[in-house]
């Protein structure tokens, strides 16, 4: 028979950290429905038209995306990213705005697996639409931030740049190509390849030999419209207003082609510098009309859930929760005893487990030891003919005989629940 393994770039999430993940999307939908924000859960896959509005010059579509053309003929893609898939169930269903939504789970991109990094990735992440308010970037920045500080990260920083509206981007993207086409000798070889498609994506370089070329590229801020211009600066003031520390990046444009006006950031400290980033986001002013719907203003931000817990590693905060039951029933009468002492205590909500295919007594005993529990509840022929049940504290070995009427009510006293 053959033997399976998980395809490159995916793995398999086993407890505890499994339980990990759904407490930091627990945390997540805490932090955010304070604020009015509702959950959706898009389709893992869709038209192929509703991703390529993410920018057919980004690397995402042209390289990393998934798709395929279906049974019924049908051309489509897995998800590389949820906010175009929002903003296509926002055309689609016309909700009132301000439409505020809160969204988790899997993406999918073809890329070269690395720390952190995944071909199936998860992320959660907000989206509002039909707001222009620069004091709903700053709403937005903050729930990101809060959330980074509920799991306890102290060492998370925020970099935020503006894109201006249509006409300041496509000032700036004539420019940045003629700095960089003058200097087209000194690029790499991928940079070269990059400003064909896109000379914002050159801004992105990481390698030394683009180092001087792109830090002596014009800054976006000197193209700035007027009205983008007075948004970036109310944003500033309200971040500051809120005690949030951050740095204008003039280099930071996301990776992604529907970025307008404010665009933002959050680095790990703690992390290596080629991994730093755990998320980010921006104002998506136009993605709405690309998709076939009315002038809609957009924003919202996506953490990487793998990135940000190995940023909580690093700190030593957020560890996995323990999978351990809290009650271990141990039956040598047959098994029914503890099928019924299972039922009463999870019915009041305590983790209880149990042996199976009636094991002895020391086997039984094994199984509890490795539960981890704090209580084994033990019933034997002689406590079925007094109605009892032997309550035994795992720690230092103390037991005690308790009415099996009052076992429930004394072990939920024990467990201080």
């Amino acid at each position: 028979m053959p033997s399976f393994h998980t395809s490159p770039g995916t793995r398999d999430i086993l407890p505890p950290q499994a339980n990990r993940w759904r407490a930091f999307v627990a945390v997540f939908a805490d932090v955010v429905e304070t604020a009015g924000y509702d959950h959706v859960i898009p389709p893992m896959f869709e038209d192929i038209g509703v991703f390529l509005r993410v920018g057919e010059s980004t690397e995402i579509v042209t390289k990393e995306m998934y798709d395929f053309e279906d049974k019924g003929g049908r051309h489509v893609a897995l998800r590389p990213e949820q906010t175009a898939s929002v903003c296509r169930a926002f055309v689609e269903h016309r909700p009132a705005t301000p439409w505020k939504v809160w969204y988790s789970g899997p993406n999918f991109r073809y890329e070269k697996p690395q720390l952190g990094r995944y071909r199936q990735f998860d992320q959660v992440g907000i989206e509002v639409l039909g707001v222009v308010d620069p004091h709903l970037d700053v709403e937005v920045i903050a729930l990101a931030s809060e959330f980074y500080a509920r799991l306890g990260l102290r060492h998370v920083r925020l970099a935020i740049n503006s894109l201006g509206d249509d006409g300041d981007r496509d000032r700036y993207v004539v420019a940045l190509r003629e700095h960089f086409t003058a200097r087209l000798g000194e690029l790499s070889d991928e940079s070269r390849a990059t400003l064909e498609r896109n000379p914002l994506r050159v801004l992105d370089s990481k390698r030394s030999q683009d180092a001087d070329v792109v830090a002596a590229a014009p800054s976006m801020r000197d193209f700035l419209g007027a009205d983008a211009a007075a948004h970036f600066a109310a944003v500033q003031d309200g971040l500051r207003l809120a005690g949030i520390e951050f740095v204008v990046d003039d280099r930071l444009v996301r990776g992604l082609d529907y970025y307008r006006r404010t665009t933002f950031e959050f680095t790990a400290g703690s992390l290596d510098a080629a991994h730093t980033a755990i998320g980010g986001g921006g104002r998506y002013d136009g993605l709405v009309e690309q998709l076939g719907g009315p002038a809609t203003p957009g924003i919202g931000f996506a953490l990487g859930l793998d990135r940000t817990l190995l940023a909580c590693d690093a700190e030593g905060v957020f560890a996995p929760r323990s999978s351990r039951v809290d009650v271990f029933v141990v039956d040598t009468t047959g098994g029914a005893h503890a099928a019924d002492l299972c039922a009463q205590l999870r019915r009041r909500g305590v983790r209880t487990d149990r042996a199976w295919d009636a094991r002895s007594m020391k086997a039984q005993m094994k199984a509890a030891d490795r539960s981890g529990a704090q209580l084994v509840a033990i019933v034997g022929d002689d406590e079925v003919a007094a109605a009892t049940v032997l309550l035994r504290t795992m720690d230092d070995g103390s037991q005690r005989t308790v009415p099996r009427t009052a076992v429930v009510d004394d072990v939920l006293a024990v467990l201080g629940h």
